[in-house]
């Protein structure tokens, strides 16, 4: 249970780690300290707070296929900027990236799209590690 858990908290400061990286918005006011209590923050949220929310949500998960999960995922990730001192979600600043295959565009979001922004990167990167270590 304890491996369980300082896997969930090292894969989660990492994700914060990489997206704060990508995109400018994130603020960790006292630097890594910020980020290592947003990381178990997460964690804690993730694995005590989440299922209950995907309780409550699952009529809505039914009908919708959990297309509609990603709002367990921002509801999380916003209850962590309320307990968290320090750290904030101000904006999402993506810049842009434009390769031979790929072309994204930029993007700035605020308020609630910010937090939805950020909790869906966040949500992408912790997958892509869960499936390179399993």
């Amino acid at each position: 249970m304890i491996k369980k858990i300082i896997r969930h908290l090292v894969v989660n400061v990492f994700s914060l780690y990489t997206v704060s990286l990508l995109a400018q918005g994130l603020v960790f006011e006292k630097g890594v300290t910020t980020m290592f209590m947003a990381g178990l923050g997460l964690t804690v949220v993730s694995m005590l707070v989440k299922p209950i929310i995907n309780i409550l949500l699952l009529p809505i998960n039914l009908v919708t296929f959990n297309l509609f999960r990603w709002v367990t995922s921002t509801i999380a990730l916003y209850l962590v900027t309320l307990v968290v001192p320090g750290f904030q979600i101000a904006k999402f600043a993506f810049a842009g990236m434009s390769s031979k295959w790929l072309d994204l565009p930029a993007l700035n979001f605020q308020g609630v799209l910010a937090f939805i922004s950020f909790s869906f990167l966040i949500s992408l990167i912790t997958a892509l590690i869960y499936w390179l270590i399993n």
